[in-house]
């Protein structure tokens, strides 16, 4: 076994999440192999219409801060489409997101409620789709080297003290960690032993691409029904929920006919389907690994956490994974990276999970065909449209609330433990352009020899930068993570103590 050679980190898992965690790694010049179940990437699912996924703010911001941000937003810049959530009546300021197909719109929204906030090129949302996002991923997997091997499914994982046995497509390989990316059905979570709790569904849901005799019988847009719920984009795309209990979803092929037959339950029309030209399915069933990590397995998006797609929160859960774990996997395999570093990574992305798991399990209770979930949904509706309600649900939706328990160092600031605000640098550069090595960065606004002389003592790991900026927030210097949160942050005199012990905490010995 020991003439295999051996990887630094195999990654089951070419889907958005393996692929963007397989970059962070590659940044830090570590030797990665990614695994991939399927042979031909372009799978005819991910291009359809409801492909499209809301991208928040937390993922935006990864994207930027690595370089990414201009070629997976270039098809949104050169036609905005339509979102499949967007009502046939215009609402001034756009809408900027929904809660179980309910609406909120730009003009309600207080965007003075988060004061920390820097105008930034990540913005707040965007719509992209999964095969646009993984192509460009993909490619610059490919550019940093990172090997990709597409046929081979994971069989079996062994494990000692020092590496990782993994056996896939009939071959070997070995690796000092692994981890999986590989999807609800995650082979690696099974094969590792992870325990896999949560909530059965209560629907099917169905995403079609067909063809009408009439599409004029259904009414566009999204459509709750005494039996169920559908989306209606003409000509042909359809999204509808089932309240089975899940008991379709991968049990039988999906026919023409059963297509049909939902949609007019569905419905409660006797509109008829003519051709069937794409369709899935999916279910609300929630889930999560009780741990994160298991030895030298670690479980990062899907296969760490599935709910059903409302909201598009999955991707951005999954990335937001990825963009945590790989500094500090890569500074453990560095080994200057401190005690405790690594458990901080289900530490911190753990409870985000469980939050997303909830926030869906509510969008489900606002779904069922019910008199009463009705009368819920329109007062949920009227809560909305005020200014605090609109509010509240585009801090959720966009991310905004994200922050990190940090424990005992950081000086105490409210930054620490959110993102970074994009500093406009007096030297024409921004905070987030500095991120791109995946590196750690100390931000001093007024070039004090002391903050120079401790990051120095850091050096490779912690970038100083001595700069003003247009806004700084009241600031006198901030350090920030390699994936953007800040570590500690000071106002007037720094306090040098406060910001070793952070420093310490986060980047180890110097």
């Amino acid at each position: 076994m020991h003439d295999v050679p051996i990887y630094d980190v195999v990654i089951a898992g070419a889907g958005p999440v393996g692929l963007f965690l397989a970059c962070e790694l590659s940044l830090a010049h570590l030797s990665v192999l990614v695994l991939e179940q399927a042979e031909d990437p372009h799978s005819p699912l991910k291009q359809l219409p409801f492909g499209l996924r809301g991208l928040s703010s937390p993922t935006l911001e990864a994207f930027y801060r690595r370089g990414l941000l201009d070629d997976v937003a270039a098809p949104q810049r050169a036609a905005v489409p339509a979102t499949h959530w967007r009502q046939q009546t215009p609402r001034r300021g756009g809408p900027g997101g929904h809660f179980a197909g309910i609406q909120f719109f730009h003009d309600r929204v207080d965007e003075s409620e988060w004061p920390y906030r820097l105008p930034s090129p990540a913005g707040t949302h965007m719509a992209s789709d999964m095969a646009h996002i993984e192509s460009v991923l993909a490619t610059r997997a490919n550019v940093l080297g990172v090997e990709i091997r597409r046929g081979y499914c994971v069989d079996d994982v062994a494990q000692t003290d020092t590496d990782v046995i993994v056996r896939a497509g009939g071959q070997t390989f070995r690796a000092r960690w692994l981890v999986g990316c590989d999807g609800g059905r995650s082979a690696v979570r099974k094969a590792g032993g992870f325990e896999f709790v949560g909530t059965e569904p209560e629907f099917t849901g169905y995403s079609v691409v067909v063809e009408l005799a009439d599409p004029h019988t259904l009414a566009p847009g999204r459509q709750y029904t005494p039996t169920g719920m559908f989306t209606y984009q003409p000509p042909g795309t359809i999204a509808m929920v089932d309240f089975d209990g899940g008991a379709f979803h991968r049990t039988q092929p999906i026919t023409q006919d059963h297509v049909q037959r939902v949609l007019r339950q569905v419905s409660g029309t006797a509109v008829t389907v003519t051709a069937l030209k794409q369709a899935t399915t999916w279910t609300d069933r929630a889930f999560q690994a009780t741990t994160y990590r298991n030895g030298r397995v670690l479980l990062a998006g899907d296969a760490a956490h599935i709910h059903s797609p409302l909201g598009g929160q999955g991707l951005n859960l999954g990335l937001g994974d990825a963009m945590n774990l790989g500094w500090k996997l890569a500074a453990t395999l560095r080994g200057d990276a401190p005690d405790g570093l690594l458990d901080s990574y289900e530490a911190e992305r753990h409870p985000v999970g469980a939050q997303i798991l909830d926030w869906s399990r509510a969008q489900v209770a606002l779904m069922r065909p019910s008199r009463s979930t009705r009368a819920l949904a329109a007062i949920m509706r009227d809560l909305i449209e005020t200014r605090d309600g609109a509010t509240y649900f585009a801090e959720r939706v966009w991310g905004l609330s994200l922050r990190y328990e940090m424990g005992g160092s950081g000086g105490g600031h409210p930054l620490v433990g959110r993102s970074a605000p994009d500093f406009a640098l007096a030297d024409g550069t921004r905070l987030g352009e500095r991120l791109r090595n995946a590196k750690g960065l100390l931000l001093d606004f007024d070039a004090r020899a002391p903050l120079r002389a401790l990051a120095s003592r850091w050096h490779g790991r912690i970038a100083y930068v001595a700069s003003d900026a247009t806004d700084r927030l009241g600031l006198a210097a901030v350090l920030v993570r390699p994936d953007g949160v800040v570590a500690w942050a000071g106002e007037g005199a720094a306090d040098q103590a406060a910001l070793t012990q952070a420093v310490l905490q986060w980047f180890g010995a110097a």
